[in-house]
């Protein structure tokens, strides 16, 4: 959805879901009031929001009760809070046996480390159904699900050569994975690491930032992630 201004608000309600590393959880009572909590959250590789919550806490009970929740996400800039962009998605969320997911999470939330395996923690997906995007004056739009999701249609071997491609360009690439950040997203410099990939693009993390970077066309083979990531630090080099 382009705005007349050519703003990409999908683009821009996804770059929000794919960056957060916290949101607020809207979840029901009971009696059906409603109920908000701050959550730490990742993502699966088609965009879905991942959260790893312990079944004491009373959002979980809601949410075994009512599946209906909202999650709130916002670009944590400096300044007046209200002039930075923000995204509120309502859903459904369900546990989910995602193999990525442990390993995703913890990826950007490395401290979860210590009570991620305990018997009351689980992972849940939250199955995105709309939408609402608030990024500035006269940039309020309202995203479909649909243009939220990556999909991952054809793009088995990739996600399989996820885990290895991660460990190989941590490894034996940091160099590559600092260009990115500091070339093609104008960031700040750092041991940056790169904590996902999808047909889309690539997630790297410094600290507790998270920078999301976008594929130019889309990837769903080993071999051509080989291809376009060496083509990035072509294009990072000479920037």
């Amino acid at each position: 959805m382009r705005s007349p201004d050519n703003f990409d608000a999908a683009g821009s309600a996804k770059r929000l879901i794919l960056e957060a590393r916290t949101a607020a959880l809207g979840s029901l009572l009971q009696d059906g009031s409603p109920y908000t909590s701050l959550v730490t959250v990742a993502t699966l590789p088609d965009a879905s929001p991942l959260l790893l919550l312990s079944r004491l806490a009373r959002h979980t009970s809601n949410i075994r009760a009512d599946p209906r929740v909202s999650l709130l996400m916002d670009e944590r800039r400096a300044g007046d809070p209200l002039e930075g962009a923000r995204v509120s998605i309502s859903g459904r969320i369900a546990g989910t046996d995602d193999p990525a997911a442990r390993r995703r999470f913890l990826a950007r939330h490395p401290s979860a480390e210590a009570y991620a395996g305990f018997a009351d923690f689980s992972f849940w997906r939250v199955e995105m159904e709309c939408a609402h995007l608030v990024a500035g004056f006269g940039r309020i739009h309202d995203v479909q699900a649909d243009e939220l999701l990556i999909s991952l249609e054809g793009a088995a071997a990739l996600l399989n050569a996820e885990e290895g491609a991660l460990a190989h360009m941590n490894q034996d690439h940091a160099d590559a994975i600092e260009l990115y950040a500091t070339r093609l997203l104008g960031d700040v410099g750092g041991p940056w690491r790169m904590i996902g990939i999808d047909p889309a693009g690539c997630d790297l993390i410094l600290g507790d930032r998270v920078r999301r970077l976008d594929f130019p066309h889309r990837v769903t083979a080993s071999d051509a992630l080989r291809k376009i990531l060496v083509d990035l630090v072509r294009q990072a080099r000479s920037a």
